[in-house]
């Protein structure tokens, strides 16, 4: 039994709202389960478009700390991350006390060298447990041939894995970190995701994902639920927000929930929040925390 199910399965009978018996079963062993389906394709379009419209009016695609924790920022990404159709699946794994702990976009342009590494997410977090879900919704379709998401199955079995930082200029991740030992590639699946479905993750799921050679963007939201158990173990402060159940720990600060697109209360928010979670996420390194 994974450390995540012995977390939640010592605590709690599973639910299954979305996820039958032997799915969360397969979640154990795997790692991970796709697809499923949050938003209509016009809902999705609806998401995408406000996303995009953004975008244009502030030089390009979300970059730098605006990429991470946008449900502090808008409406609509805080719409997203209390999608009922999202949390029922997360349920099915976390049991029915849920926060968002963060949030970020993952956007690779037509022809894109962006990639992300093989890389555990559990390496610079600080959460006292690997009892973490991601769940990964496509704004646009993604595929082999734009650079989706790829899992090595049952990789979350083998514990923290040796991870170093590379600060590689096109890599994706805060750190460009990657895994020391050898990622068997011919293993990996690639979670194909069609726009508007989604995908769940462990948090110490070996995952990675290659280039966009494709004439297409492929945008995907990640976003990242704890159990209330859960604390911040390697810095004085952490925040998140409640979107489920009730929160009988209180070991991280309540984030507040937007209230306007990207108004001064929610910008000021935003920063104050995303600069601690960066002071963690960049300890022991000698690089300045984004801005």
């Amino acid at each position: 039994m994974t450390a995540l199910a012995r977390g939640w399965h010592a605590r709690n009978a599973v639910s299954h709202n979305v996820l039958s018996p032997a799915e969360t079963q397969a979640f154990d062993r795997l790692g991970y389960h796709f697809p499923l389906r949050a938003f209509s394709a016009a809902e999705i379009a609806d998401y995408r478009a406000r996303l995009e419209a953004f975008e244009s009016g502030h030089g390009g695609r979300l970059a730098g700390q605006l990429r991470n924790k946008p449900h502090l920022l808008f409406t609509w990404a805080d719409a997203m991350v209390r999608h009922p159709a999202i949390l029922d699946a997360v349920e099915d794994v976390l049991g029915p006390d849920l926060l968002v702990w963060s949030s970020s976009f993952f956007t690779k342009e037509a022809r894109d060298p962006s990639y992300v590494s093989w890389h555990q997410d559990s390496t610079y977090w600080g959460l006292s447990e690997p009892d973490v879900v991601t769940a990964w919704v496509a704004f646009s379709d993604s595929a082999p041939d734009n650079g989706c998401m790829r899992v090595v199955p049952g990789t979350h079995t083998l514990d923290q894995l040796p991870h170093r930082d590379t600060f590689a200029e096109n890599n994706l991740l805060t750190r460009g970190q990657e895994v020391q030992v050898k990622v068997d590639s011919s293993q990996a699946v690639d979670v194909v995701l069609a726009p508007g479905e989604f995908s769940l993750h462990h948090v110490r799921l070996v995952h990675g994902s290659d280039p966009n050679p494709s004439g297409r963007r492929r945008i995907g939201f990640a976003i990242r639920y704890v159990p209330p158990y859960v604390r911040q173990v390697a810095g004085p402060g952490d925040s998140a927000m409640l979107v489920r159940g009730q929160d009988r720990h209180g070991h991280f600060e309540p984030e507040p929930r937007p209230r306007a697109d990207f108004g001064e209360a929610e910008r000021a928010a935003h920063a104050r929040f995303t600069d601690q979670a960066a002071r963690i996420l960049y300890r022991g390194t000698d690089k300045p925390v984004p801005r």
